[in-house]
């Protein structure tokens, strides 16, 4: 599955491990959203969010998807 674009345009510097853990949580959490399209706005918006956890400094993948989760799942209360 592709990035698209996940650590781009974004002012936070992350090491190579950093990066592919956060890769592997954006491709979770695209996985259990069904998310497939990069152009797809809720895509880019799953991206944001994973970068937001991550400048906290969450590094693990599966708390980065579930935290991700859980402010979809708020909005769409």
């Amino acid at each position: 599955m592709p990035t698209c674009g996940l650590l781009k345009n974004n002012d936070f510097a992350f090491t190579p491990e950093d990066a592919n853990l956060l890769v592997e949580a954006f491709e979770e959490t695209l996985k259990a959203l069904q998310l497939v399209n990069c152009d797809d706005p809720a895509t880019m918006l799953v991206a944001e969010r994973i970068i937001e956890v991550a400048k906290r400094g969450e590094r693990d993948p599966q708390r980065l998807r579930s935290a991700v989760l859980a402010s979809f799942r708020a909005m769409a209360h």
